[in-house]
């Protein structure tokens, strides 16, 4: 592909127009991975999220989400930092074009059938809908192309010896940074349980905001015939009622927090009462046991063993089944009770395995993983 099909690239106005588009696609490029970049374990979850979606021999090669998480974020931020720079610009450009012919087809896929309800693309930094993803994708596919076919329209600010340096400080720097959030906690935390959050107040639905609306059809049978009524229009006595059906036609207001169910060993809730306990409480989460950190256990145990008593609320939070517990506590000799929860909701409020939630009047005042939990006060 060349430029000679875009007459308008050798105008002055055509040249600003190219790297105005050149700044955008560098731009959407570095802020998507900047922002999976802070927090690497969502990425890794978000595409175990898919590969679960998808199912069959996917759910074979789960493994594969920890290095796929970290290619796919390294591969948009140096896109992103080298369109924006303009170091080795034509080969990034046909990559970025790529990466967008095969982007495209799959959020196409994602939006028509809907496997998960969230790309991820922005993270958790910024959600949008399978549709909207669908739609930027082809924008960005188009913009991507125009930057390919005009790639010789663009002169590089560098030698080509000083583009590779550059390229490779530049991956350096990602995969140190990548790392240092997966070692600790993401350096900005785009959840709703961060520290600071009031989690009942979270939780509560502010008066006047808007509610579900939902459309109600009715199904009634009449000589074996069946017809499906409105509210408004129902039929007389001569039919037969069949079955309701609802149709949710407009979102209402949906609060930051939706879940903070933990149950005990007799499966009763205990988040309520957490929540409502004036002092400290430490939550010790370990969303799947059979992954949680050896070394982390260990740690945690020699600091709950150290500043042990009495009136210390400190308890084990997992997904894992009472049987897993169970070997688990024995094999590590846990003195601490260990409850259930919801293993979206212990991936969402803490990106460690174990990680430490010290929760005092409903509100998070620290969150550390296990390498950081001796600077908990």
């Amino acid at each position: 592909m060349s430029s000679a099909g875009l007459p308008f690239a050798s105008t002055k106005a055509g040249r600003i127009i190219l790297h105005f588009l050149r700044l955008v696609t560098g731009g959407v490029f570095l802020f998507s991975g900047v922002v999976k970049a802070i927090d690497p374990l969502g990425t890794v979850y978000k595409i175990g999220d898919y590969l679960e979606a998808f199912g069959g021999v996917w759910l074979q090669v789960s493994v594969l989400a920890y290095p796929a998480a970290f290619v796919l974020i390294a591969l948009e931020l140096m896109i992103g930092l080298q369109l924006l720079l303009m170091v080795r610009f034509k080969p990034n450009a046909v990559m970025a074009f790529v990466f967008m012919l095969i982007m495209t087809p799959l959020t196409l896929y994602i939006a028509l059938y809907n496997p998960v309800t969230d790309c991820g693309c922005f993270g958790d930094a910024l959600t949008i809908s399978n549709w909207q993803t669908f739609y930027k994708n082809i924008v960005l596919l188009v913009v991507t192309l125009i930057l390919v076919v005009s790639r010789d329209k663009f002169k590089s600010f560098f030698l080509p010896p000083v583009e590779y340096a550059v390229a490779g400080m530049f991956l350096l720097l990602i995969a140190g940074f990548m790392s240092y959030t997966m070692m600790h906690l993401p350096l900005i935390d785009f959840r709703p349980y961060k520290v600071g959050v009031n989690i009942p107040e979270a939780m509560q639905i502010p008066e006047g905001a808007p509610v579900d609306e939902y459309t109600y059809s009715f199904v009634y049978s009449k000589d074996g015939v069946k017809q499906t009524f409105g509210i408004d229009a129902l039929p007389d006595s001569t039919w037969t009622f069949v079955e309701q059906a609802s149709k949710l036609v407009k979102q209402g207001y949906i609060p930051p927090i939706t879940n903070f169910t933990i149950l005990n060993a007799d499966y009763q809730d205990i988040g309520p009462g957490l929540l409502e306990y004036p002092g400290k409480t430490y939550l010790l989460i370990m969303h799947d046991l059979k992954k949680t950190s050896v070394r982390g256990i260990q740690k945690m145990n020699e600091i709950f063993a150290s500043r042990y008593s009495s009136e210390l609320r400190f308890y084990g939070v997992t997904a894992s089944s009472p049987e897993e517990i169970e070997e688990f506590k024995k094999k590590n000799w846990l003195t601490f009770p260990v409850y259930t929860a919801d293993p979206i909701f212990l991936k969402t409020i803490i990106r460690a395995n174990p990680g430490l939630v010290v929760i005092e009047n409903g509100t998070i005042v620290d969150k550390r993983n296990w390498r950081d939990s001796d600077k908990i006060n």
